[in-house]
């Protein structure tokens, strides 16, 4: 035989072998497990306390249980055995290999972090109305103002809607193959992003103070020499002045430039040790240039979250912009407060504020709080869980404040039914209340909150029940108008004294909230001042850290009076280019001939 047939007949033999050793060893398997399953019997028929047991133990046995049974065997007298804790955790892991019920077998696909929501919901059920009032009483213990890390994501508010599925896709399976990143509240790192290293920003602390803690940001000697660059580029009004390759990686503040989630990853890397997003007793200092671009990127992402679909995530980044410098306000949050907790039907939080702020800011006398308080009243009399005795109260509330709220700001009904297309009653459109003459007299700083309001909170209106309850409440007023209440007069005295003219906060909340019924009505100097995207309406007394150093004027003072004339038209003309420009195709031309 041939030495490839001999190596395959040993081969063979091998395998055969082999396949003898397998069944043997399957033989010995069944013996032993036959073995046990006899010598089992035979240990449970002798525990009593087993048998016991099986007969009404619950499907899921948990360590508390097994630990409760074996403590009522000491308290009985009965003697505690080895045998008798071995058969409760054999029992325990039985009862967890029986059938799934029809319930979890509908989740089958799905892992265990899908659906989180879901079962937080399961187990509220489970735990009853007492665990829903003890939560409830604790979330009324916490701050108005009060920030969850977890609404900070908008994935969160995303799973709520459309499941963990839907929202994460196949991130999950590419989690265990991502490289580490810093773990942050407020974004998270993406793979496409390049790779990060230290912008050149850090935080400090300045002031600790009846639990109060005063933060800043601080630029190190290289940031600060990208921001003077930056700002020369900006000043010569020339596209070509900005090398992105070189600035993107430093200036990462400039919400103009790149993106905000980019933005806050860096200033969330830059936090101080001791500084907290939720704690609600950390301060930033609007007055410090650093600080304002911390504020100005977090605002953009809130109008982001809001128009993304999110308003519930932007709402808790409102809550974190007015927590920075409540007293200030310097971006106006207020403005925008009450239409977020509406889109989010956030009505309680919005009230809660509006009772506890009422005092000592007097919001009353803002025009978005005077009709969404009301608007929040009537949400909460349409729900169905309460009594008809509760639901007469809220019915009753919401009408008093809608009525007193159109007698306060009177030039807001034509506006607000002009841009939800609802033609008004004849009565009500001849009325002098509710006229021209409501809207042309009332005082520019009047006319720019209720512009605000009406542009960016009509489209909370446009429902038909809302507009039947408005038209009850319109009808009214005119009834109280003619009678003539002394409320009236009063509202009148206080538009003319309080509305002269608005604080310069409020200006800036017009410019960066970009709403063209609200622009539209802010003064002249406002509008005719120069400004800057990235620092709208600076504040007068702002606190400067480091001095940018005086730009050079390059042969400004060698230009002719032509070259002025064009540079004023356009302000990266350049006359020496032009002429080489002319220069060239002249003698092109010349050429051709």
């Amino acid at each position: 035989m041939s030495s490839r047939a001999l190596r395959r007949l040993k081969g063979e033999q091998r395998a055969q072998a082999a396949l003898n050793t397998l069944k043997l060893t399957d033989e010995d398997e069944e013996e032993q497990m036959k073995s046990d399953k006899t010598a089992h019997k035979q240990k449970n028929t002798s525990n009593i306390f087993e048998l016991i047991g099986e007969a009404d133990v619950d499907v899921s046995v948990s360590d508390e249980e097994t630990a409760e049974r074996i403590c009522d065997r000491q308290q009985e007298g009965a003697p505690l055995e080895k045998d008798a804790v071995k058969n409760e955790k054999s029992n325990k892991k039985k009862k967890k290999k029986k059938k799934k019920t029809p319930a979890e077998n509908g989740r089958d696909d799905l892992s265990v972090g899908d659906d989180i929501d879901a079962l937080l919901e399961t187990l509220e059920k489970k735990k009853g109305p007492s665990y829903q009032s003890a939560n409830n009483s604790a979330s009324e213990h916490r701050p108005v103002l009060y920030v969850e890390h977890r609404n900070l994501n908008p994935e969160t508010e995303l799973k709520r809607y459309f499941g963990a599925r839907a929202v994460l896709g196949d991130q999950r399976s590419k989690q265990r193959q991502r490289q580490f990143h810093r773990c942050t509240w407020m974004t998270v790192f993406k793979e496409t992003w390049p790779r990060f290293s230290r912008p050149g920003i850090s935080m400090s602390l300045v002031e600790s103070k009846d639990g109060i803690q005063r933060f800043t940001f601080e630029h190190n000697r290289d940031y600060q020499q990208v921001q003077f660059k930056f700002l020369d580029a900006v000043e010569s009004m020339d596209p070509n002045n900005f090398v992105l390759g070189k600035m993107v990686g430093m200036v990462c503040f400039q919400i103009h430039i790149i993106s905000e989630k980019r933005a806050l990853y860096s200033f969330e890397c830059a936090f101080h040790p001791v500084f907290s997003l939720t704690s609600g007793t950390c301060r930033l200092d609007y007055c410090r240039p650093e600080n304002r671009a911390f504020y100005l990127v977090l605002f953009k992402h809130m109008i982001f979250l809001e128009k993304r679909g999110c308003p519930r995530t932007a709402l808790e980044y409102c809550k974190l912009i007015l927590s920075l410098d409540p007293d200030n306000d310097p971006l106006c949050m207020l403005l925008i407060f009450d239409f977020l907790c509406l889109r989010c039907r956030e009505y309680t939080t919005l009230i809660r504020l509006y009772e506890e702020w009422e005092v000592h800011r007097n919001l009353s006398q803002l025009p978005n709080f005077s009709f969404s308080v009301a608007l929040s009243y009537y949400h909460l009399s349409q729900q169905e869980d309460i009594s008809p005795v509760e639901n007469q109260q809220l019915k009753q509330k919401s009408n008093v404040l809608l009525q007193n709220a159109l007698i306060m700001f009177p030039g807001a009904l034509m506006p607000l039914l002009d841009l939800c297309t609802v033609q008004p009653d004849a009565v009500v459109s001849s009325h002098a209340f509710f006229g021209p003459s409501s809207q042309i007299g009332q005082p520019p700083a009047l006319s720019e909150l209720v512009s605000l309001y009406v542009g960016r909170c009509h489209s909370l209106w446009k429902e038909a029940g809302l507009m039947l309850w408005l038209e009850e409440n319109v009808r009214k007023v005119l009834k109280r108008v003619d009678s003539h209440d002394p409320y009236l007069e009063d509202c009148q005295n206080k538009r003319k004294q309080r509305y002269q003219s608005a604080p310069r906060n409020i200006h800036r909340h017009v410019l960066m909230s970009e709403i063209k019924e609200a622009t539209a009505t802010l003064p002249l100097e406002v509008t005719t001042q120069p400004g800057m995207g990235f620092d709208p309406l600076p504040p007068l007394d702002s606190i400067v850290s480091y001095i940018r150093p005086e730009r050079q004027n390059m042969g400004a003072s060698n230009e002719s009076t032509l070259s002025l004339f064009f540079r004023s038209l356009l302000p990266n003309f350049n006359l020496q280019g032009c002429v080489v420009v002319i220069s060239g195709c002249r003698s092109t031309i010349w050429s051709g001939y």
